[in-house]
């Protein structure tokens, strides 16, 4: 099963490219509302009216996640500053535990240095 992405303001296009070339429907918020302005609670109400997986760099989305329960699906990258290249590295070294874990109408992904977080638990 495929999942539908909504990329972050500090996520690349090219990550965006890649979750196409897995098969997903992909979006970056620049492409969507106000582009680089759209608010945090823009861009979750768009990703949960349209069953997107907010992907981001941003904690606030993860406490939004855990406190409001939105946006629904979320995966949080926790790598610092590193290229784009590592970083869809990364992301296709876990993409089936991704991919599994939004399949669940409601997740928590965590990508950090040597770990990856899923809640709830496969």
């Amino acid at each position: 099963m495929t999942f539908q992405v909504l990329c972050d303001v500090h996520i690349a296009f090219k990550v965006v490219r890649f979750f196409q070339s897995k098969g997903c429907k992909a979006l970056h918020v620049n492409d969507i509302i106000d582009g680089y302005y759209t608010s945090d609670h823009k861009i979750t109400e768009f990703a949960d009216a349209n069953a997107y997986t907010v992907i981001t760099k941003d904690a606030d989305f993860r406490d939004s996640h855990f406190i409001k329960g939105s946006p629904k699906k979320l995966l949080k990258i926790d790598l610092g500053n590193i290229s784009t290249t590592k970083l869809i590295s990364i992301l296709e070294v876990h993409f089936d535990i991704i991919a599994k874990a939004f399949e669940n109408e409601s997740c928590y992904v965590e990508i950090g240095n040597g770990y990856i977080e899923v809640k709830p638990d496969l």
